[in-house]
This record gives structure tokens, sequence and C-alpha cells, in this order.
């Protein structure tokens, strides 16, 4: 959203720091009543689990009203519906745009659920209202700009060697420019959303390169990435077939030490992620058999690499190698870990109050039992 300034959201990022540093013994209370002040805005927000419930309620609304209005009108052209549904598109940017301006909603949940239905009733109503009477062109539909490349090249090559490497290009070439832009902005709040641009590229390129991941896309009920994935093994060329081989093995050390050298956790999670993906489609890489038992070992395996890895930095001076711990440092991690086990009841979080008794409330007198027993109550 443009209503948001640049030092807005640097007060905020400070604000978040000052925050964690706080309680994680860094800064006295009295250090920071004394900045606290320096990174006070005028925008209001919310904690992560009411974000989610505002969204998923202002979605729920959203739909219900345009789908109520669809019912009550019943529009027999397509166009019509189109036409309407960039109306609604325009009324839902308007409205995201006055809970920012007036409202000054930031990452509140309904401001954000706004602008998805914009987007959502914008591309519909394009669809609808200008390509209705062709054939369905999934180049219209998507949402960011990684699925749009994905069916970029669809109308230029029927190979689909062809269609990865152009694809696995485009995303080289949008990695290569965010890390550009990246080191501009290292210790500012645009960093982070670098950061998760600079994984997603990541992630895209190996998911491009991987072509077992692609095939097995085709056992999903709904077919996510349309015809790039209605592809088999014999459809490419052994050359290519085994570079990709090669290439799966190859980047997720190179992901893995990016991340490391950036000391970003989105980039090592990815990195983690495509390394895990690669052990577990080397065997349908080589046409070896699957074994029912191949899952316990790689959670064995991976078990292992954990216990390994903690062992190796609590050995280091001080428990830290590089710049690296296993010790929580940050109080973030605490809260991911909250907010990941909030649907979790344990036994021990209701506890019985106990009951104070007083000497001038005395029960007794009543009798009961049956059959000859009795007892005082």
């Amino acid at each position: 959203m443009r209503a948001y300034s640049a030092s807005s959201e640097e007060a905020l990022r400070a604000r978040d720091l000052l925050k964690d540093w706080v309680r994680e013994g860094f800064l006295t209370e009295a250090q920071y009543q004394g900045v606290e002040p320096e990174t006070v805005v005028d925008l209001r927000r919310t904690n992560i689990f009411l974000r989610l419930v505002l969204f998923l309620f202002t979605l729920i609304i959203v739909g219900a009203a345009v789908g109520l209005f669809f019912v009550v009108l019943s529009p027999s052209a397509t166009q019509t519906t189109g036409i309407l549904l960039l109306i609604f598109a325009a009324g839902s940017y308007a409205a995201a745009e006055l809970a920012v301006s007036q409202a000054r909603l930031y990452r509140y949940g309904i401001e954000e659920a706004l602008a998805a239905c914009a987007v959502g009733f914008l591309c519909a109503g394009m669809q609808a209202a200008f390509f209705s009477g062709q054939a369905y062109q999934p180049v219209y539909a998507p949402l960011a700009a990684m699925i749009f490349v994905l069916f970029l090249p669809d109308s230029w090559t029927s190979s689909h060697s062809v269609h990865h490497l152009i694809v696995a290009a485009f995303y080289a070439v949008g990695l290569f420019l965010v890390a550009a832009l990246r080191s501009r902005h290292r210790f500012t709040y645009l960093n982070d959303r670098y950061s998760i641009a600079e994984a997603l590229l990541w992630l895209g390129i190996y998911l491009v390169i991987n072509l077992q991941v692609v095939i097995n896309l085709q056992l999903l009920p709904v077919n996510l990435f349309g015809p790039v994935s209605r592809v088999a093994t014999a459809e490419f060329s052994r050359p290519f077939y085994w570079t990709t081989w090669v290439l799966t093995w190859c980047l997720p050390p190179l992901i893995i030490t990016r991340g490391l050298r950036q000391k970003d956790r989105f980039v090592i999670a990815v990195g983690a992620i495509v390394s895990i993906l690669t052990l577990i489609t080397n065997k349908p890489y080589l046409g070896w058999q699957r074994h029912t038992w191949d899952p316990m070992l790689l959670g064995a395996l991976l078990i292992g690499v954990v216990l390994f890895l903690r062992r190796w930095l609590a050995a280091g001076p001080g428990e830290v190698r590089r710049g690296f711990t296993a010790r929580r440092l940050s109080g973030k991690d605490h809260t991911w870990m909250s907010a990941a086990a909030v649907a979790l009841v344990s036994p021990n979080i209701v506890k019985p109050i106990p009951q104070t008794s007083s000497p001038d409330v005395r029960f007794g007198g009543g009798k009961s039992g049956g059959g000859g027993a009795t007892s005082d109550f």
C-alpha cells in the first residue's frame, strides 16, 4: 500500500526489535522506555492470530456479499458478469485503500483480504469480460509473477525441455536482480521482503529443475501448473534428464551456503527443504525400487543431522560458531513456536483450583446409604 511511508516501516521494524531485545534482556526497561517514544506510529496493528481470523472472516463476508448479488441479479451474459466482477474489484481496492488511509490498518488482516479480493475479482473479471469467447489461456489467471512465468513459454515452444530452461532462466534473472537490489537494503525493513523473494526464487529454480517433482505433480487432484506438469520421463532427452539430476544435488549446498553467508533463515530453510526433496526424488530419478521403510530411514537421517549440528554448535566457544548458535536468541522464535502449538491441548493447561476451607462452614448431619449402610456428609 502506498499509504505506508518508509519512515513508518522503519519505525515499526525498530519497535519490534526493541521489544525483542527487552524480552531477551539486551535492554533494560528504563532503556526501552527512553527509546520507545521515538518508534511511535499512527498505524493500527494486531497479533498474528487475530490477523488470520480477520483475514478469513473478511474473505467470507466479501465472497458471501458478491455471491448473494449474483444470485439475486442472475446475469445471463458472461461479459456482464465480467464487468460486474471488475466493478467489485475496484470496490474492494477502494475499501482496502480506505482501511489503510482512514483506519490506518497495517497488516491487520482486513485490508489484506480486501486487496486479495480485488486481485481475484480483477483476474476473473478480465477473463470473463475480454477472453470468454476464446480458448482458456492460463496466462491471465496467475496472481504472482512466478506463476505467470510458468505459463509464459507455452506460446513459444512445444518442447518440455526448452520450457523448463526458459522458466529457470527467468527465475535466475529475477534472482540476480533481487540479490543486487537486496545488497543496498541490507539493514533496512526492505531486507526482509527481499529475503522472502530470494527464497521463493531459489525454490522456484529447484522445482523447475527437479523433473521428478514436476512429474509427480500430475498425481495431484488439481493440476496446479497447467500443461507444464503433463509430462513423463521419456519426453526429456537423456542428456537433459541427467543434467537436471546433477543439478538437484548441486543446488541444495549452493542455496544453504548462500543462506549461511547472508545469515538468512528463509534461504537456509529453502536449502533444507530442497535437500530433503533431493533425497526423496533420488530413487525415482535413478529408477530404483522404493520401499516402505524409506521414510523411516529419511527421518532417522534428519534426526541424526539435527543432533550432530546441535552438538557441534554447542561445542564451540560460548556455544557459538561463526555467528551461529543452537540457543534461542530471539523472542520471535518463541512466538512462532507458540503459534505452531496453539492447537495442541495439554492436560496440564487446565488445573483444578484448590478450594479453601472455612472453619465457619461445616457440612454434616445428612444420612446416605442403603442396605444397612449409612454415611454422614
